[in-house]
């Protein structure tokens, strides 16, 4: 699969590649060695993506890992799918992994051309307590894996996009090297 840029040529729009699908209890995952979207784990019963999930294309996070995307769809999409989105913040997190603490900040972003969202810009115009529920998610997803999850507060979309760009100028001198 040959990925896009991170960016909409132009615009402060992004390119995201959904891995899993709103209302999916299986949990997706890209393999760069096969390029394809592969099967990592399924979630307890009960347990599923509120919002399509997946990566931003380019991108190099503090993790070592294309950075993360949730994005807000009107319906859910498919693994694989090219989702261009509107950046509305972040959510800061530090996790530990492998005794190690690492951000693993996960970006905002709403589907463009959004029936339901259309009119949102930034992660604080979202319905009251949606942030709250998705922050919850990712902790309740982290503790069945018995990883630490530590919410540090969110973002409006210039800090996000700020860090959208210091992850592809990691990509870009990871590529280089």
């Amino acid at each position: 699969m040959k990925l896009p840029q991170p960016f909409i040529e132009g615009s402060d729009n992004i390119n995201a590649i959904v891995e899993t699908p709103k209302g999916s209890r299986n949990k997706y995952a890209y393999d760069e060695t096969t390029d394809l979207i592969k099967l990592k784990k399924a979630l307890p019963a009960g347990m599923v993506f509120p919002f399509d999930f997946g990566f931003i294309p380019s991108t190099i996070a503090e993790d070592g890992d294309p950075m993360d995307i949730l994005v807000l769809t009107d319906a859910p999409t498919f693994p694989g799918c090219l989702v261009e989105s509107k950046v509305l913040g972040i959510i800061k997190v530090e996790q530990e992994e492998d005794g190690e603490k690492v951000r693993n900040d996960r970006v905002i972003a709403v589907q463009l051309q959004s029936r339901l969202y259309s009119s949102v810009n930034n992660i604080d115009e979202l319905p009251e307590g949606l942030v709250k529920e998705i922050v919850n998610f990712f902790a309740s997803y982290n503790q069945v894996s018995e990883d630490l999850f530590n919410p540090l507060g969110n973002d409006g979309p210039d800090v996000a996009i700020e860090l959208i760009n210091h992850s592809i100028k990691k990509a870009t001198e990871t590529n280089n090297c």
